[in-house]
């Protein structure tokens, strides 16, 4: 994450800040205050703060990650040399402002998932900004829902793809199990009843139903509680689902509700960043 801020910074910088070099000496300090134009959940704090701490910017007061905000709420403020400060101001702001709306986003969906079904987890995919997904992954977590995968490397997802080039759902699930670590758990994409019944016989521990209706969601979970065989998988829906819609999924028995709409649907919020001194 810190080559990916350096290149930000560098991004933004190009070969110096003509403007604040001509116009402020270099010695100059000033108190500068990041303020919000808008409500919702502060993210990206811990972040930023490492970038002021590198620079010798002073953080006199902040709020913290996950704390609510209003309009025109004083966020951070900070002291140290002016033309430090006007440099690493966009960057800062486009952070914690795409942070922000993402953990504001996720948080708007929990609390309506938690009205209905406070067991299911609202989590992230991979659809996310190229080069931020880190970010994007972390304000996920600070609006209170569960990050998903932050890399591909973090469990074993067999996707239609793999599925396509494998042969079957059970075949690339048994081919899996065979290989992988018992450390990583193994999730398998369905489109079918047929599908999730055979994969949950066969051992998955996870269940995405792709693209599925609400009825028939509901019938894959009723075929598993026959088979007395749904308390040993958990299952998660995805395929598109975002905040006008997930309502009509609530309800259902469902561990997860998958969205990309977290992180490619947010908005940013509105941030500021004025010198008081």
């Amino acid at each position: 994450m810190k080559k990916i801020i350096d290149y930000m910074l560098e991004e933004d910088e190009g070969f110096g800040d003509i403007t604040s070099n001509f116009l402020i000496d270099k010695s100059k300090i000033i108190t500068a205050t990041i303020i919000s134009k808008e409500n919702g959940i502060f993210a990206g704090f811990d972040i930023v703060k490492k970038i002021f701490e590198e620079n010798n910017i002073e953080i006199i007061s902040n709020l913290d990650d996950g704390f609510r905000i209003d309009e025109d709420d004083v966020l951070i403020e900070i002291i140290g040399e002016a033309r430090k400060i006007l440099l690493l101001e966009r960057t800062i702001l486009n952070l914690l402002m795409r942070m922000s709306g993402v953990a504001t986003y996720t948080r708007e969906i929990v609390d309506e998932i938690n009205k209905i079904n406070p067991n299911c987890r609202i989590a992230g995919t991979r659809k996310t900004s190229p080069g931020i997904s880190k970010f994007d992954k972390i304000a996920i977590s600070i609006g209170g829902g569960d990050t998903h995968r932050f890399s591909l490397d973090d469990m074993v997802l067999i996707k239609d793809n793999h599925i396509a080039i494998v042969g079957s759902p059970v075949d690339a699930l048994k081919i899996a199990k065979s290989k992988v670590s018992f450390s990583k758990k193994i999730e398998i994409e369905v489109e079918s009843l047929d599908d999730a019944v055979e994969c949950a016989k066969n051992g998955a521990d996870i269940i995405m139903l792709d693209n599925m209706s609400s009825k028939e969601i509901n019938e894959v979970l009723s075929k598993l509680s026959k088979l007395n065989i749904r308390e040993n998988v958990l299952i998660e829906i995805s395929g598109g689902i975002n905040k006008d819609n997930i309502l009509d999924y609530a309800s259902l028995d469902v561990d997860i509700i998958s969205l990309g709409a977290l992180t490619h649907s947010s908005k940013s919020l509105n941030f500021s960043l004025n010198v008081v001194d």
